[in-house]
């Protein structure tokens, strides 16, 4: 460990904190075009893993792999909340994005049903734990360092990131598949064309391993660091259990957000196409427009709840998608021109982004530095793994029996079982736990701890 004196100077100190914010976010982004590209491109690879037939079956069936990946997340977040809340925030983001590196190099090379019969789907599945396991990890830590590296009085706008780069993940699985719609043909997607996306993966988490060795450790870290000097307990199930309001809170916040956030990205490119029958191209220049805008719309919100606080915009999402998601989605069902579509999805999103601009910094500000990877992390990866992964195996299930309209409702149910939470909570940012650790850190607490790239 090294001795550094905290700058009074705030325009080195703003650089620092938005060249810890691009780096993070930048292996935030990777991580999640990894686990997008399974999404974007399983409307190609789908008759690849399993046997030819019914599409519908064969997208339920990659569907249901989709949500296996998601089963393990609620591990990832143990695992990885943990190690960050023992041994540091940078080190388990690098450790994070070099699994999901490997999960995604495994798709890469996987043969089919067509040439290993039905050990295909199965090594499908276990890249996907793999990616799973990462994931998990991935959103507790990220959350929690970025919130914790943020300027004080601006961590929903730098928070917001967290989406932006998730959200821009998704994008970029999207432009590298219209690339590839353009270079290629449809069979030669459908042959070996898809494979080329989990490579430009594995790729780019080579790279972003090494930024990510690069990035300063948390200062919110580094006092825990310091007040369990002397013996305490950090990142434990132990302690976690000590906080089980902000547990259950965690899991209200989430319940509703995740599912409607999964409706209107990764599961609206399938339903344009499945139900409405636009072609695939055309769906795909939709969803890439749309979530472009989405993405800008993020810090705008984030920057929003610094001013008037969370609670505001996460009541107001869940009343949006309470009331407008059955409408939506069925006059999506039944649009005639993509440019309805895109306004359609585009007015799920502005609603979806009452949450997702903000979900971070909320939760982190619920739990203190020495529980708060794992805190955020586990609860999170919970309530997503029973509810957002299986978003799109429950939409087509119904469909496959007839009855896609209930998937609609449930949605519904889900928004108005969080709004109960958000019209009930607190306003997180009025009695922050992080905002007591940097009063703290500026009264000169833990002001010559300072964790080393090296130390863990």
């Amino acid at each position: 460990m090294t001795s550094t004196q905290r700058s009074s100077d705030p325009e080195p100190r703003a650089r620092s904190v938005a060249g810890n914010v691009i780096r993070g976010s930048l292996g935030n982004l990777i991580e999640w075009y990894d686990w997008y590209a399974y999404a974007a491109f399983s409307i190609y690879f789908a008759s690849v893993f399993f046997p030819s037939g019914n599409p519908t079956a064969q997208l339920l069936n990659t569907a249901g792999i989709f949500a296996v990946g998601f089963l393990v997340r609620p591990l990832g977040g143990w695992m990885f909340g943990r190690y960050a809340d023992r041994f540091g925030r940078r080190a388990a983001l690098t450790l994070s994005v070099t699994l999901m590196g490997a999960g995604s190099l495994g798709i890469a090379f996987l043969p089919g049903y067509a040439q290993i019969g039905a050990l295909a789907p199965v090594l499908l599945v276990i890249a996907r734990l793999l990616q799973g396991l990462s994931l998990g990890g991935e959103y507790g830590t990220s959350a929690t360092y970025l919130s914790e590296v943020a300027t004080p009085h601006r961590r929903g706008f730098y928070s917001s990131f967290q989406y932006v780069t998730l959200t821009s993940g998704q994008l970029l699985a999207l432009g590298v598949q219209i690339i590839l719609q353009q270079m290629l043909t449809p069979e030669q997607l459908h042959s070996w064309g898809w494979r080329i996306a989990f490579v430009i993966g594995a790729a780019a988490a080579v790279t972003v391993m090494w930024l990510r060795r690069t990035m300063d450790e948390s200062p919110n870290y580094e006092l825990a660091v310091r007040e369990n000097a002397a013996g305490g307990e950090r990142g434990s199930l132990r302690v976690l259990l000590q906080y089980p309001r902000e547990c259950l809170t965690v899991v209200g916040l989430t319940l509703g957000g995740t599912i409607a956030f999964y409706t209107f990205t990764t599961y609206m490119q399938k339903f344009m196409i499945n139900t409405a029958g636009l072609p695939k191209e055309e769906v795909t220049w939709i969803n890439f427009v749309a979530l472009l805008i989405f993405v800008a719309l993020q810090p705008l919100v984030g920057a929003l709840s610094d001013r008037i606080g969370r609670r505001p915009l996460l009541i107001a999402f869940g009343v949006g998608a309470t009331l407008c998601t059955v409408p939506l989605l069925t006059a999506v069902a039944h649009v005639e021109s993509a440019l309805a579509a895109f306004g359609l999805m585009m007015i799920g999103l502005v609603i979806v982004s009452g949450y997702t601009s903000i979900n971070a910094v909320v939760k982190a500000e619920l739990f203190p530095a020495r529980i708060r990877a794992l805190g955020v992390g586990l609860p999170y990866a919970l309530t997503v793994a029973i509810f957002g992964g299986t978003t799109e195996y429950v939409a087509l299930g119904l469909k496959n029996i007839g009855h896609e309209n209930w998937f609609f409702g449930y949605v519904a149910a889900a928004a108005l079982v969080s709004l109960l939470v958000y019209v009930f909570m607190g306003e997180s940012s009025r009695r922050s736990q992080l905002e007591r650790e940097t009063r703290e850190l500026n009264a000169g607490i833990g002001e010559s701890v300072t964790v080393s790239p090296t130390a863990s």
